[in-house]
Protein backbone atom coordinates (compact mmCIF):
# COMPACT_ATOMS: atom_id res chain seq x y z
CA UNK A 1 0.00 0.00 0.00
CA UNK A 2 1.25 3.47 -0.86
CA UNK A 3 0.51 7.21 -0.03
CA UNK A 4 1.21 10.37 -2.07
CA UNK A 5 3.05 13.08 -0.23
CA UNK A 6 3.93 15.94 -2.51
CA UNK A 7 5.27 14.61 -5.35
CA UNK A 8 6.66 11.44 -4.10
CA UNK A 9 4.99 8.44 -2.42
CA UNK A 10 5.90 6.16 0.80
CA UNK A 11 4.87 3.07 2.04
CA UNK A 12 2.52 2.58 4.41
CA UNK A 13 3.38 -0.09 6.86
CA UNK A 14 0.69 -3.07 6.79
CA UNK A 15 -2.28 -3.62 9.28
CA UNK A 16 -1.36 -4.66 12.46
CA UNK A 17 -3.08 -7.61 14.31
CA UNK A 18 -6.77 -7.25 15.85
CA UNK A 19 -6.74 -7.13 19.43
CA UNK A 20 -8.09 -10.04 20.98
CA UNK A 21 -11.52 -9.56 22.00
CA UNK A 22 -12.66 -8.67 25.53
CA UNK A 23 -15.80 -8.54 27.33
CA UNK A 24 -15.83 -6.23 30.33
CA UNK A 25 -17.03 -7.30 33.36
CA UNK A 26 -20.58 -7.20 34.14
CA UNK A 27 -23.55 -8.52 36.02
CA UNK A 28 -27.59 -8.30 35.50
CA UNK A 29 -29.94 -8.60 38.02
CA UNK A 30 -34.01 -8.72 37.40
CA UNK A 31 -35.88 -6.74 39.88
CA UNK A 32 -39.36 -7.98 41.35
CA UNK A 33 -40.67 -5.16 39.32
CA UNK A 34 -39.68 -6.59 35.95
CA UNK A 35 -36.79 -4.23 35.38
CA UNK A 36 -33.63 -5.66 34.21
CA UNK A 37 -31.08 -3.99 35.48
CA UNK A 38 -27.03 -4.45 33.77
CA UNK A 39 -24.18 -3.01 34.97
CA UNK A 40 -20.76 -3.12 32.97
CA UNK A 41 -17.61 -2.02 34.79
CA UNK A 42 -15.21 0.38 31.91
CA UNK A 43 -13.07 2.49 34.03
CA UNK A 44 -11.25 4.75 31.69
CA UNK A 45 -12.71 8.37 33.59
CA UNK A 46 -15.00 8.63 36.92
CA UNK A 47 -18.47 8.79 34.90
CA UNK A 48 -21.22 6.49 34.76
CA UNK A 49 -23.36 6.07 31.53
CA UNK A 50 -27.58 5.46 32.00
CA UNK A 51 -29.41 3.84 29.44
CA UNK A 52 -33.30 3.11 30.20
CA UNK A 53 -35.07 1.54 27.30
CA UNK A 54 -38.75 0.97 27.23
CA UNK A 55 -40.92 -0.73 24.62
CA UNK A 56 -43.25 1.33 23.13
CA UNK A 57 -45.24 -1.26 21.03
CA UNK A 58 -47.99 0.70 19.48
CA UNK A 59 -48.08 3.58 20.51
CA UNK A 60 -49.66 7.22 19.30
CA UNK A 61 -47.00 8.58 17.38
CA UNK A 62 -48.02 12.22 18.12
CA UNK A 63 -48.51 11.68 21.76
CA UNK A 64 -45.80 9.37 21.98
CA UNK A 65 -43.34 11.98 20.45
CA UNK A 66 -44.60 14.63 22.98
CA UNK A 67 -44.54 12.02 26.07
CA UNK A 68 -40.71 11.79 25.01
CA UNK A 69 -40.44 15.95 24.63
CA UNK A 70 -41.67 16.38 28.26
CA UNK A 71 -41.24 13.79 30.40
CA UNK A 72 -38.11 15.42 32.11
CA UNK A 73 -40.36 18.85 31.90
CA UNK A 74 -41.40 18.05 36.32
CA UNK A 75 -43.10 15.81 38.51
CA UNK A 76 -44.63 16.33 42.15
CA UNK A 77 -41.53 17.53 43.93
CA UNK A 78 -39.97 19.53 41.21
CA UNK A 79 -39.97 21.72 38.25
CA UNK A 80 -37.59 21.21 34.83
CA UNK A 81 -35.34 23.60 36.02
CA UNK A 82 -34.81 21.96 39.58
CA UNK A 83 -34.27 18.86 37.48
CA UNK A 84 -31.41 19.96 35.90
CA UNK A 85 -29.63 21.68 38.47
CA UNK A 86 -29.94 18.82 40.96
CA UNK A 87 -28.42 16.83 37.91
CA UNK A 88 -26.05 19.63 37.32
CA UNK A 89 -25.00 19.07 40.52
CA UNK A 90 -24.03 15.84 40.48
CA UNK A 91 -21.81 16.43 36.54
CA UNK A 92 -25.16 14.49 34.94
CA UNK A 93 -27.70 14.75 32.68
CA UNK A 94 -30.59 12.88 31.48
CA UNK A 95 -32.55 13.27 27.97
CA UNK A 96 -35.42 11.36 26.63
CA UNK A 97 -36.36 10.31 22.83
CA UNK A 98 -38.37 7.80 21.35
CA UNK A 99 -38.85 5.58 18.47
CA UNK A 100 -40.62 2.90 16.96
CA UNK A 101 -39.27 0.56 19.17
CA UNK A 102 -38.53 2.39 22.22
CA UNK A 103 -38.60 5.03 24.62
CA UNK A 104 -35.24 6.08 25.97
CA UNK A 105 -34.06 7.26 29.16
CA UNK A 106 -29.92 8.36 28.23
CA UNK A 107 -27.74 10.35 30.61
CA UNK A 108 -24.12 10.83 32.02
CA UNK A 109 -22.77 11.55 35.48
CA UNK A 110 -20.16 11.64 37.62
CA UNK A 111 -19.92 7.75 39.34
CA UNK A 112 -19.66 9.64 42.68
CA UNK A 113 -23.29 11.05 41.83
CA UNK A 114 -25.53 7.97 41.29
CA UNK A 115 -27.01 7.40 43.39
CA UNK A 116 -28.77 10.53 42.93
CA UNK A 117 -28.86 10.53 39.48
CA UNK A 118 -30.73 7.35 39.92
CA UNK A 119 -32.99 9.08 42.41
CA UNK A 120 -34.11 11.58 40.16
CA UNK A 121 -34.97 9.11 37.13
CA UNK A 122 -37.18 7.17 40.00
CA UNK A 123 -38.81 10.98 40.52
CA UNK A 124 -39.14 11.07 36.84
CA UNK A 125 -40.49 7.66 36.06
CA UNK A 126 -42.93 7.22 38.81
CA UNK A 127 -44.05 11.03 39.42
CA UNK A 128 -43.81 13.06 35.97
CA UNK A 129 -46.62 15.38 35.89
CA UNK A 130 -46.66 17.28 32.69
CA UNK A 131 -47.41 20.80 33.42
CA UNK A 132 -49.63 22.79 30.89
CA UNK A 133 -47.08 25.53 30.22
CA UNK A 134 -44.22 23.12 29.70
CA UNK A 135 -46.44 20.46 27.59
CA UNK A 136 -47.41 23.69 25.41
CA UNK A 137 -43.70 25.45 25.15
CA UNK A 138 -42.19 22.09 24.36
CA UNK A 139 -45.62 21.19 21.50
CA UNK A 140 -44.56 24.38 19.44
CA UNK A 141 -40.78 23.63 18.96
CA UNK A 142 -41.84 19.88 17.95
CA UNK A 143 -43.96 21.06 15.75
CA UNK A 144 -41.20 24.02 14.47
CA UNK A 145 -38.84 21.13 14.06
CA UNK A 146 -41.27 18.91 12.40
CA UNK A 147 -42.16 21.44 9.90
CA UNK A 148 -38.41 22.29 9.27
CA UNK A 149 -37.83 18.91 8.38
CA UNK A 150 -40.60 18.67 6.07
CA UNK A 151 -38.98 20.62 3.64
CA UNK A 152 -35.54 19.08 3.96
CA UNK A 153 -35.31 16.58 1.11
CA UNK A 154 -33.25 13.96 3.30
CA UNK A 155 -36.20 13.91 5.22
CA UNK A 156 -38.89 13.55 2.54
CA UNK A 157 -37.01 10.85 0.52
CA UNK A 158 -36.81 8.77 3.82
CA UNK A 159 -40.41 9.63 4.63
CA UNK A 160 -41.66 8.17 0.64
CA UNK A 161 -39.06 4.98 1.41
CA UNK A 162 -40.65 4.15 5.08
CA UNK A 163 -44.14 4.03 2.94
CA UNK A 164 -42.98 2.26 0.25
CA UNK A 165 -40.86 -0.42 2.43
CA UNK A 166 -43.55 -0.37 5.44
CA UNK A 167 -47.07 0.02 3.88
CA UNK A 168 -49.62 -0.22 6.26
CA UNK A 169 -47.00 -1.37 9.18
CA UNK A 170 -46.47 1.46 12.06
CA UNK A 171 -43.16 1.96 10.69
CA UNK A 172 -44.39 3.32 7.86
CA UNK A 173 -44.77 6.60 9.41
CA UNK A 174 -41.96 7.71 12.29
CA UNK A 175 -42.74 11.69 11.93
CA UNK A 176 -45.88 12.96 13.86
CA UNK A 177 -47.95 15.54 11.52
CA UNK A 178 -48.02 18.84 13.05
CA UNK A 179 -51.76 19.08 13.40
CA UNK A 180 -52.60 15.54 15.74
CA UNK A 181 -49.01 17.12 17.86
CA UNK A 182 -50.84 21.01 18.07
CA UNK A 183 -54.25 18.31 19.65
CA UNK A 184 -52.16 16.86 22.30
CA UNK A 185 -52.96 17.81 25.91
CA UNK A 186 -51.07 16.78 29.10
CA UNK A 187 -53.83 15.00 30.75
CA UNK A 188 -53.18 12.34 27.24
CA UNK A 189 -49.76 12.75 28.28
CA UNK A 190 -50.17 11.68 31.62
CA UNK A 191 -52.53 8.91 30.45
CA UNK A 192 -50.02 7.29 28.16
CA UNK A 193 -47.20 7.35 30.92
CA UNK A 194 -49.24 5.31 33.11
CA UNK A 195 -50.07 2.86 30.48
CA UNK A 196 -46.56 2.77 29.05
CA UNK A 197 -44.17 3.95 31.15
CA UNK A 198 -43.59 1.10 33.43
CA UNK A 199 -40.66 -1.63 34.20
CA UNK A 200 -42.17 -5.17 32.71
CA UNK A 201 -39.66 -5.52 30.24
CA UNK A 202 -37.47 -2.75 30.36
CA UNK A 203 -34.13 -2.69 30.56
CA UNK A 204 -31.71 -0.47 32.61
CA UNK A 205 -28.16 0.04 31.10
CA UNK A 206 -25.59 1.34 33.58
CA UNK A 207 -21.84 1.82 32.04
CA UNK A 208 -18.65 3.47 34.02
CA UNK A 209 -16.48 3.36 36.55
CA UNK A 210 -18.59 1.34 38.73
CA UNK A 211 -18.02 -1.89 40.35
CA UNK A 212 -21.02 -3.56 39.01
CA UNK A 213 -22.83 -5.09 42.30
CA UNK A 214 -22.45 -2.12 43.83
CA UNK A 215 -24.36 0.02 40.59
CA UNK A 216 -27.30 -3.11 40.72
CA UNK A 217 -27.63 -2.29 44.46
CA UNK A 218 -27.92 1.14 43.52
CA UNK A 219 -30.52 0.72 40.99
CA UNK A 220 -32.89 -1.65 43.05
CA UNK A 221 -32.55 0.87 45.89
CA UNK A 222 -33.96 3.72 43.69
CA UNK A 223 -36.08 1.80 41.19
CA UNK A 224 -37.42 -0.89 43.20
CA UNK A 225 -40.65 1.01 43.96
CA UNK A 226 -41.60 1.87 40.26
CA UNK A 227 -44.25 -0.32 39.79
CA UNK A 228 -47.36 -0.60 36.82
CA UNK A 229 -47.79 -3.80 34.57
CA UNK A 230 -48.83 -1.27 31.68
CA UNK A 231 -49.82 -1.90 28.71
CA UNK A 232 -48.07 -2.96 25.77
CA UNK A 233 -49.30 -4.16 22.12
CA UNK A 234 -46.10 -5.64 20.61
CA UNK A 235 -45.15 -4.92 17.06
CA UNK A 236 -46.25 -7.41 13.82
CA UNK A 237 -43.07 -8.43 11.87
CA UNK A 238 -42.23 -5.70 9.17
CA UNK A 239 -43.76 -7.32 5.92
CA UNK A 240 -40.93 -8.44 2.81
CA UNK A 241 -39.90 -5.87 0.85
CA UNK A 242 -41.77 -6.31 -2.70
CA UNK A 243 -39.59 -5.04 -5.51
CA UNK A 244 -41.30 -3.20 -8.41
CA UNK A 245 -41.44 -0.18 -10.20
CA UNK A 246 -39.12 2.53 -9.39
CA UNK A 247 -40.98 5.40 -6.82
CA UNK A 248 -40.17 8.51 -8.01
CA UNK A 249 -41.81 11.61 -5.47
CA UNK A 250 -41.83 14.42 -7.46
CA UNK A 251 -40.23 18.06 -6.53
CA UNK A 252 -40.28 20.45 -8.82
CA UNK A 253 -37.44 22.79 -9.00
CA UNK A 254 -35.04 20.45 -7.29
CA UNK A 255 -31.51 20.75 -8.05
CA UNK A 256 -30.36 17.48 -6.86
CA UNK A 257 -31.89 14.00 -6.72
CA UNK A 258 -32.49 12.01 -3.71
CA UNK A 259 -31.47 8.10 -4.29
CA UNK A 260 -32.75 6.01 -1.70
CA UNK A 261 -33.07 1.75 -2.33
CA UNK A 262 -33.73 -0.86 0.41
CA UNK A 263 -32.38 -4.37 -0.44
CA UNK A 264 -33.43 -7.49 2.54
CA UNK A 265 -31.25 -8.14 5.49
CA UNK A 266 -30.90 -9.84 8.28
CA UNK A 267 -31.46 -10.21 12.26
CA UNK A 268 -28.00 -9.84 14.15
CA UNK A 269 -28.69 -13.55 15.14
CA UNK A 270 -28.98 -14.88 11.93
CA UNK A 271 -26.27 -17.22 10.72
CA UNK A 272 -26.02 -14.93 7.49
CA UNK A 273 -25.61 -11.49 9.71
CA UNK A 274 -21.57 -11.25 9.17
CA UNK A 275 -21.31 -12.68 6.10
CA UNK A 276 -23.87 -9.59 5.09
CA UNK A 277 -22.23 -6.87 7.14
CA UNK A 278 -19.07 -7.76 5.19
CA UNK A 279 -20.69 -7.83 1.59
CA UNK A 280 -22.26 -4.74 2.55
CA UNK A 281 -18.80 -2.95 3.31
CA UNK A 282 -17.97 -4.10 0.06
CA UNK A 283 -20.73 -2.44 -1.72
CA UNK A 284 -20.95 0.91 0.02
CA UNK A 285 -20.50 0.84 4.20
CA UNK A 286 -17.65 2.44 4.21
CA UNK A 287 -15.23 4.81 2.22
CA UNK A 288 -13.09 2.37 0.70
CA UNK A 289 -16.04 0.38 -0.60
CA UNK A 290 -16.67 -0.33 -4.60
CA UNK A 291 -19.74 2.64 -4.98
CA UNK A 292 -17.96 5.16 -3.22
CA UNK A 293 -14.73 4.56 -5.36
CA UNK A 294 -17.40 4.21 -8.69
CA UNK A 295 -19.79 7.44 -7.98
CA UNK A 296 -17.41 9.84 -5.91
CA UNK A 297 -14.50 9.02 -6.30
CA UNK A 298 -13.97 7.79 -10.21
CA UNK A 299 -17.27 10.21 -11.49
CA UNK A 300 -18.15 12.47 -9.17
CA UNK A 301 -21.66 11.99 -8.69
CA UNK A 302 -21.85 12.78 -5.29
CA UNK A 303 -20.13 13.14 -2.32
CA UNK A 304 -20.53 11.01 0.22
CA UNK A 305 -22.52 8.12 -0.39
CA UNK A 306 -23.27 5.32 2.30
CA UNK A 307 -25.51 1.81 2.95
CA UNK A 308 -25.97 -0.03 6.40
CA UNK A 309 -27.86 -2.32 8.00
CA UNK A 310 -30.96 -0.96 10.00
CA UNK A 311 -31.94 -3.31 12.74
CA UNK A 312 -35.07 -3.05 14.24
CA UNK A 313 -37.49 -5.18 16.96
CA UNK A 314 -40.08 -6.16 14.05
CA UNK A 315 -36.93 -6.63 11.45
CA UNK A 316 -33.93 -5.43 9.36
CA UNK A 317 -33.52 -3.88 6.08
CA UNK A 318 -30.27 -2.22 4.16
CA UNK A 319 -30.52 0.73 3.21
CA UNK A 320 -28.63 2.51 0.52
CA UNK A 321 -28.47 6.83 -0.28
CA UNK A 322 -27.12 8.76 -1.93
CA UNK A 323 -27.47 12.90 -3.29
CA UNK A 324 -26.94 13.54 -6.68
CA UNK A 325 -26.83 16.39 -9.13
CA UNK A 326 -30.53 16.18 -11.18
CA UNK A 327 -28.31 16.13 -14.42
CA UNK A 328 -26.83 12.77 -13.33
CA UNK A 329 -29.55 11.03 -12.12
CA UNK A 330 -30.08 8.20 -14.15
CA UNK A 331 -26.77 7.39 -14.34
CA UNK A 332 -25.34 7.45 -10.66
CA UNK A 333 -28.59 4.94 -10.54
CA UNK A 334 -27.50 2.63 -13.59
CA UNK A 335 -23.89 2.93 -11.43
CA UNK A 336 -25.32 1.65 -8.47
CA UNK A 337 -27.25 -1.13 -9.77
CA UNK A 338 -24.12 -2.26 -11.39
CA UNK A 339 -22.15 -2.26 -8.26
CA UNK A 340 -24.84 -4.48 -6.73
CA UNK A 341 -25.02 -6.69 -9.63
CA UNK A 342 -21.31 -7.21 -10.04
CA UNK A 343 -21.00 -7.82 -5.91
CA UNK A 344 -23.65 -10.31 -6.62
CA UNK A 345 -22.40 -12.50 -9.85
CA UNK A 346 -19.17 -12.34 -8.74
CA UNK A 347 -17.14 -13.53 -5.82
CA UNK A 348 -14.67 -10.38 -3.93
CA UNK A 349 -11.13 -10.76 -4.37
CA UNK A 350 -9.28 -12.13 -0.81
CA UNK A 351 -7.44 -8.73 -0.32
CA UNK A 352 -10.63 -6.41 -1.05
CA UNK A 353 -12.59 -8.90 1.79
CA UNK A 354 -9.59 -8.90 4.10
CA UNK A 355 -9.48 -4.95 3.95
CA UNK A 356 -13.96 -5.24 5.00
CA UNK A 357 -13.14 -7.50 7.69
CA UNK A 358 -10.35 -5.32 8.98
CA UNK A 359 -12.64 -2.24 9.15
CA UNK A 360 -15.52 -4.27 10.17
CA UNK A 361 -13.48 -5.60 13.45
CA UNK A 362 -11.62 -2.00 13.97
CA UNK A 363 -15.04 -0.63 14.02
CA UNK A 364 -16.35 -3.06 16.65
CA UNK A 365 -13.63 -2.53 19.02
CA UNK A 366 -14.06 1.75 18.81
CA UNK A 367 -17.55 1.56 19.05
CA UNK A 368 -16.88 -0.48 22.76
CA UNK A 369 -13.92 2.40 23.00
CA UNK A 370 -16.10 4.89 25.47
CA UNK A 371 -18.17 4.36 28.15
CA UNK A 372 -21.16 5.81 25.71
CA UNK A 373 -20.33 3.97 22.90
CA UNK A 374 -20.14 0.58 25.09
CA UNK A 375 -23.65 1.78 27.18
CA UNK A 376 -25.52 2.21 23.42
CA UNK A 377 -24.32 -0.63 22.33
CA UNK A 378 -25.63 -2.76 25.41
CA UNK A 379 -29.22 -0.79 25.70
CA UNK A 380 -29.09 -1.77 21.76
CA UNK A 381 -28.62 -5.48 22.36
CA UNK A 382 -30.45 -6.19 25.54
CA UNK A 383 -33.45 -4.53 23.74
CA UNK A 384 -33.37 -7.06 21.63
CA UNK A 385 -32.43 -10.14 24.19
CA UNK A 386 -28.98 -9.96 23.41
CA UNK A 387 -26.02 -9.50 25.92
CA UNK A 388 -22.11 -8.33 25.39
CA UNK A 389 -21.34 -12.09 24.82
CA UNK A 390 -22.91 -11.90 21.54
CA UNK A 391 -20.20 -9.12 20.13
CA UNK A 392 -17.08 -11.57 20.95
CA UNK A 393 -19.67 -14.60 19.00
CA UNK A 394 -19.95 -11.52 16.45
CA UNK A 395 -16.20 -11.14 15.92
CA UNK A 396 -15.59 -14.62 15.42
CA UNK A 397 -18.20 -14.91 12.45
CA UNK A 398 -16.48 -11.67 10.96
CA UNK A 399 -12.99 -13.03 11.17
CA UNK A 400 -13.98 -16.61 9.91
CA UNK A 401 -16.47 -15.53 7.08
CA UNK A 402 -14.99 -17.12 3.63
CA UNK A 403 -15.15 -15.01 0.35
CA UNK A 404 -17.59 -17.86 -0.60
CA UNK A 405 -19.92 -16.58 2.31
CA UNK A 406 -19.65 -13.42 1.84
CA UNK A 407 -20.32 -13.63 -2.27
CA UNK A 408 -23.44 -16.27 -1.42
CA UNK A 409 -24.45 -13.40 1.55
CA UNK A 410 -24.10 -11.04 -1.50
CA UNK A 411 -26.09 -13.19 -4.06
CA UNK A 412 -28.98 -13.93 -1.92
CA UNK A 413 -29.57 -10.24 -0.16
CA UNK A 414 -27.59 -7.32 -2.57
CA UNK A 415 -29.35 -8.57 -5.90
CA UNK A 416 -30.67 -5.87 -7.57
CA UNK A 417 -33.80 -7.61 -8.77
CA UNK A 418 -34.27 -7.74 -4.83
CA UNK A 419 -34.32 -3.91 -4.54
CA UNK A 420 -36.94 -1.24 -3.71
CA UNK A 421 -35.91 1.97 -4.94
CA UNK A 422 -37.10 5.79 -4.56
CA UNK A 423 -36.00 8.51 -5.95
CA UNK A 424 -36.73 12.35 -4.98
CA UNK A 425 -36.11 14.73 -7.41
CA UNK A 426 -38.14 17.03 -10.52
CA UNK A 427 -39.48 14.82 -12.34
CA UNK A 428 -39.74 16.46 -15.23
CA UNK A 429 -35.95 16.59 -15.96
CA UNK A 430 -35.22 12.82 -14.27
CA UNK A 431 -38.70 10.76 -15.41
CA UNK A 432 -37.19 10.02 -19.44
CA UNK A 433 -34.19 9.28 -18.35
CA UNK A 434 -34.85 7.05 -15.81
CA UNK A 435 -37.52 5.14 -17.88
CA UNK A 436 -35.28 3.90 -19.55
CA UNK A 437 -33.97 1.86 -16.38
CA UNK A 438 -36.69 1.02 -15.42
CA UNK A 439 -40.62 1.50 -15.08
CA UNK A 440 -41.18 4.79 -12.77
CA UNK A 441 -44.61 5.35 -10.98
CA UNK A 442 -44.68 9.03 -10.21
CA UNK A 443 -46.24 11.12 -7.19
CA UNK A 444 -46.20 14.36 -5.11
CA UNK A 445 -43.73 14.97 -2.47
CA UNK A 446 -45.57 14.86 0.90
CA UNK A 447 -44.72 15.36 4.51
Amino acid sequence: MTATVGTGTRVLPPLGPNRRFKVPKQAERRLGNGLTVIAVRRPAVPLVELRLWMPTGRTHLARGTMLAQTMLSGTASMTSVQIAAELQAVGGGLSAGIDPDRLMLSGAGLVTGLDRMLEILADVLTGATYPGEEVGTERDRLVDRIQVAQSQPAHLARTALLRRIYGKHPYAVQTPDPAQVHAVRPAALRRLHAERVHPADAVLVLVGDVQPERALDAAEKALSGWSGAGHDDELPPAPPLEPGALLLVDRPGSVQSSLRIALPAVPRTHPDHAALQLANLLFGGYFSSRWVENIREDKGYTYGPHSLVEHSVAGSVLIAAAEVATEVTAPALLETTYELGRLATLPPKPDELEQARQYALGTLQLGMSTQAGLASLTSAFAGNGLRLDFLAEHAARLAKATVAEVAEAARRYLAPARAVTVVLGDAERIVPALSALAPVHTEPARP
